[in-house]
């Protein structure tokens, strides 16, 4: 194996085993979750939290069958009774962004280890595919089980009846953080008269994919020495075949820009611009996701 061509963080890898119509993706943090943490202080569990949306973003956003600059996933969870109230990501063309919003004092009191429904309460997890030709599809799930993958989990299942195995591992040191994912699934037939591999969730190449895929290791998803590839190697190597595909390279990419807001601002009447202007005339507009501040003078 070429070691030049092996993907070992920041960079979507895509696979597929033919012969048990199955398809995955994996991916590495290791950058692009600092530079995405860096724009706001968050307590321990909601960069953890963070951590594990941004990695499943990627997955997920690594599904699209366009790639162009107007094919996003975004994933929202929001509940109003939870600690934490708000969490976004999205996912367009390698680009990564994310932010929370919480209550601080609700969240201290939930001890180190909070639980997924202690975090969100009665939440929900809102899923939102958008691509390149301008159609838009949307999968709405509770915001049930241990962790963000068996949410997302639920919503392949339930909104879009396919198989899906989802892993996360994440890590944090005075060095920086590092998360990782792998997301399998079984894909239909397709052939009309077949049975809908959906309504059948024991199929026996779907129960031999997911659990060789079920395998891997938190250790072995974090380890910087091991590239993405040599996982699929480890994972799927007594397969007929496997096909390996590099996807894009992966960076923080908040689109704020002055420009941007200028415009839509510039949409709303004078009267209402009128009352958003300070004291010294401008409208300043803040970037939830970057946390930077745009000072408008229209």
């Amino acid at each position: 194996m070429n070691t030049q061509a092996e993907t070992f963080s920041d960079k979507l890898l895509g696979f597929t085993v033919p012969d048990r119509s199955a398809r995955g993706r994996l991916v590495r943090l290791d950058k692009v979750i600092d530079d995405v943490l860096a724009a706001h202080d968050y307590p321990a569990s909601v960069t953890h939290l963070l951590e594990e949306a941004l990695v499943l973003a990627a997955l997920m956003g690594g599904l699209l069958k366009s790639e162009g600059e107007e094919a996003q996933l975004t994933m929202q969870a929001q509940t109003q009774t939870g600690a934490v109230s708000l969490l976004v990501c999205d996912y367009r063309g390698g680009s990564l962004r994310g932010y929370a919003e919480f209550d601080n004092d609700w969240l201290s009191s939930l001890g180190a280890n909070p639980s997924l429904s202690a975090l969100f309460g009665d939440g929900y997890l809102a899923i939102t595919f958008e691509t390149g030709g301008g159609q838009r599809y949307q999968g709405i799930v509770p915001l049930e089980g241990d962790s963000l993958a068996q949410a997302c989990e639920a919503y392949f299942s339930q909104s879009e009846q396919v198989p899906t195995l989802i892993r996360l591992a994440s890590r944090a040191d005075r060095e920086g953080g590092v998360a990782a994912g792998l997301l399998v699934q079984h894909l239909a037939d397709g052939e009309e008269g077949r049975e809908r591999l959906h309504v059948r969730m024991d199929h026996p190449d779907w129960e031999h994919v997911a659990t060789m895929a079920g395998s891997i290791s938190h250790d072995e998803l974090l380890d910087p020495g091991l590239s993405l590839e040599a996982l699929v190697w480890r994972l799927f190597h007594e397969e007929t075949e496997v096909r390996v595909q590099s996807g894009n390279g992966l960076s923080r990419g908040c689109r704020c820009s002055a420009e941007y807001y200028t415009s839509v601002i510039s949409r709303f009447p004078e009267s209402e611009r009128q009352d958003m202007r300070n004291d010294s005339g401008v409208i300043a507009v803040d970037c939830a996701f970057c946390a930077k501040t745009f000072e408008l003078a229209i």
